[in-house]
């Protein structure tokens, strides 16, 4: 077994350990969830896709509510405590910078459950992460990109340089490389998960720079919206963008929270709540990806479904080693890979991107 996936092991036992023990079980009359959100519900993205979520408990008989805007700072735990006293017991918090003020929040209150977007958080009894491998279908979209282009050159409109993000970005360098060696991945960053003007002018400097496919990992559309009016394909994130940027956006990764809410509120009523971390995929839906444009070939389309089938069964493994960041070094030695733990520690770019970690 390889350090990689000993160390997951090891840490997936020790959590087992800590939280073996399920929370007591509230009346189904009794519960109520509220929504801590990071940005607007009309983002066509991230939010978009939490609410849509959200939607899904009201329609099980889920009294819900919900804050918009609250940004990554202190106003998360004055939020949150207001909702308490409101009578919400299940809160949701729905970005990464949520989680030290939910902690607090947790701490003070322990018979409310707390799902928080993670992983990242110290442990605690009320308190489950959740968060997908998204990577897993930055992978896929990949090899569209890399099928589709036409000079080899293909933009990236990232967000902040979270391990989430920089695994993202090293997946989707993989699916390109696999399809199309020649292709390089040029990296811009906004630092920023919510600002739309600065994304797409990202993404038009990009394709001026004649990069012709344009992928994103923004909270909103305003990238592949940027690509598409400058005559560039593009490769969608958090949603469906066909809607708002047409049949060039070509695909894209999609979070499908609906099931995952149901389950997080079963848990809650039935008392088998756990804390600790929750990772959907392509395998659960937590992750899919949008549907493909009718610009995209059909054999390019059939390969796609194959390779996602693939990593579903276990048969296709493209974190395995060797692979070396875009400095030379040897972040995954050969006959080694890369466990969920070490993809969630991801602070380097792969070999084949043209860019550095967090710099504009």
């Amino acid at each position: 077994m390889s350090p990689f996936r000993s160390r997951w092991t090891a840490r997936v036992m020790a959590a087992a350990v800590a939280f073996a023990a399920a929370s007591p079980a509230l009346a189904a009359d009794d519960i109520k969830a509220a929504f801590i959100y990071v940005g607007p519900r009309a983002d066509n993205g991230w939010t978009f896709r939490h609410d849509e979520a959200r939607k899904c408990l009201e329609k099980e008989g889920i009294p819900t509510s919900y804050v918009e805007s609250i940004t990554e700072g202190p106003d998360v735990a004055r939020v949150e405590r207001d909702f308490i006293s409101q009578g919400y017991n299940v809160i949701f918090a729905t970005a990464f910078g949520h989680q030290p003020f939910t902690q607090q929040v947790a701490k003070q209150n322990p018979n409310v459950h707390f799902f928080v977007i993670g992983p990242g958080i110290a442990p605690a009894p009320n308190i489950q992460t959740y968060y997908g491998k998204l990577w897993d279908g930055r992978y896929l979209t990949g090899i569209v990109a890399g099928k589709m282009t036409k000079t080899n050159k293909i933009g990236f409109v990232a967000a902040h340089p979270k391990p989430s993000v920089l695994a993202g970005i090293n997946a989707f360098t993989q699916g390109v490389k696999s399809v199309n060696p020649k292709a390089e991945v040029n990296v811009v960053w906004t630092l920023s998960w919510f600002d739309p003007p600065a994304e797409k002018q990202a993404a038009v400097a990009l394709v001026e720079a004649g990069n012709d496919v344009i992928a994103q990992h923004q909270d909103t559309g305003s990238a592949a919206q940027g690509a598409t009016e400058k005559g560039a394909f593009a490769i969608g994130s958090e949603a469906d963008l066909s809607g708002i940027a047409g049949e060039k956006v070509l695909t894209g990764t999609m979070w499908d929270w609906c099931d995952y809410y149901k389950k997080a509120i079963a848990s809650v009523k039935d008392g088998t709540f756990k804390a600790g971390d929750y990772f959907g995929g392509l395998d659960d839906k937590i992750i899919s990806l949008a549907p493909m444009s009718p610009l995209v070939p059909a054999d390019v389309a059939k390969l796609v479904a194959e390779k996602k089938q693939a990593i579903i069964d276990g048969k296709l493994d493209y974190w395995k080693g060797p692979i070396k960041s875009n400095d030379g070094r040897v972040v995954v030695p050969e006959g080694q890979t890369m466990g969920l733990t070490d993809v969630q520690k991801t602070n380097w770019l792969i070999e084949g991107v043209n860019g550095t970690v967090g710099k504009k």
